[in-house]
């Protein structure tokens, strides 16, 4: 085998185990707190903080890697801190007590991916066409840990799924120790440019705003999508194969972006995709109980976040540099993940309490139409870009 395989390998490892757990958690987490007995507002603020620890933590451990140039080391620590801090949930504590375990368990574990994208990318140099392919791997995962899972879920309660969670942890552990280290790198000398300057053009402020309201948007996704169709009648493998099918068509979008760049602007791609990912939360929130239009939907998630986010990555490097990778993957986490994650979980959270499921969606179109408008009157390409 050779030196470039397996390479390739040992960088898609971590993100398969990753996005596996990701994918065992996201699709069944608000129904093992609904199974405990938790209302629609807590379950909200809990599955918040999976996004609310990405607005510290990223640019936590960004800055430190950017310091020591140690983010293999750095990705290794969060892996085995996380899984331990996870193990707070076998205790099966109160809303509080279960609130803490979960801030805990994700400031370390959203540590990792910002870190180990800047790792990727520069283990990948001028070759960042690979990207995609390497980042699919992560897709796969996700698609394994939504279908095994939701398998099993189908013959055991629900109050199982933190056991089922346990060998997901172990291969994030075994992968990190297997990412080739980056002998003590350190940051660059040469900045491209001082951070505050970066962060102040408009260009990288449209872009934070679009992103910032995307993951606003998703916040009913992430938070009622299973609860959504579990009260239309979904089991739960049908439910975990819809997910899988978003992801799928992911896999499809990464195998093919890099020829998509080579046609469109990085402006025509994203309003492109903002505009599918409105008529995706209309059509969920309108038309559920359709399954050609509910699977149409989910095969969206190519545009909603697949196509988003590959362009996302490469406009963070060409605007912040080598210089500034680490905090600028960090602040992308955090103010757009983190921060639009979070609200969006609490804003889908009152609309549930409040109206219905449905109407979270719809919460969700409508912050699509201001991003839309951001996008199209600001976004500009970045520097150095890989999309013309």
């Amino acid at each position: 085998m050779s030196r470039k395989t397996v390479i390739y390998w040992r960088l898609s490892n971590l993100y398969f185990w990753f996005f596996a757990l990701l994918g065992s958690l996201l699709p069944y987490w608000s129904l093992y707190l609904e199974g405990r007995g938790f209302s629609y507002l807590q379950i909200a603020t809990l599955m918040a903080t999976i996004q609310l620890t990405k607005i510290v933590a990223p640019s936590v451990w960004g800055w430190i890697g950017d310091q020591t140039g140690l983010r293999v080391r750095l990705v290794r620590f969060g892996a085995v801190v996380g899984s331990l801090c996870f193990a707070g949930v076998f205790l099966e504590p109160g809303f509080y007590g279960l609130l803490v375990v979960m801030l805990l368990f994700t400031f370390f574990w959203n540590a990792i991916l910002p870190l180990y994208e800047v790792i990727t990318l520069r283990v990948l140099g001028s070759k960042k066409e690979k990207y995609g392919r390497i980042r699919l791997w992560g897709s796969v995962g996700f698609i394994g840990g939504v279908a095994i899972i939701g398998a099993i879920l189908e013959f055991i309660p629900i109050t199982m799924l933190p056991w089922l969670l346990l060998p997901v942890f172990a291969g994030i552990a075994v992968s990190a120790f297997l990412v080739p280290s980056e002998r003590g790198a350190r940051k660059s000398t040469a900045p491209n440019g001082s951070l505050k300057a970066i962060i102040g053009h408009p260009a990288v402020i449209a872009f934070f705003a679009m992103n910032f309201l995307l993951q606003v948007s998703h916040g009913a996704y992430y938070t009622f999508f299973s609860i959504h169709l579990e009260q239309h009648g979904y089991g739960k493998l049908p439910i975990g194969l819809l997910w899988s099918l978003g992801v799928i068509a992911e896999i499809g979008l990464f195998l093919i972006m890099h020829r998509l760049t080579r046609y469109f602007t990085v402006r025509q791609i994203a309003i492109g995709a903002l505009l599918l990912t409105m008529l995706r939360w209309i059509l969920i929130a309108e038309v559920t109980d359709v399954v050609p239009v509910l699977i149409f939907a989910q095969l969206l998630h190519a545009a909603s976040y697949g196509a988003l986010h590959v362009i996302s990555v490469q406009y963070v490097q060409g605007f912040f540099g080598q210089h500034h990778h680490g905090q600028g993957q960090a602040l992308y986490s955090g103010l757009t993940f983190g921060a639009g994650g979070a609200i969006g979980a609490w804003l889908s959270g009152f609309l549930v309490d409040g109206f219905s499921t449905s109407a979270a969606f719809w919460g969700g179109a409508v912050a699509m139409v201001f991003a839309v408008f951001i996008t199209w009157r600001w976004l500009q390409p970045p520097p150095e870009s890989t999309a013309t």
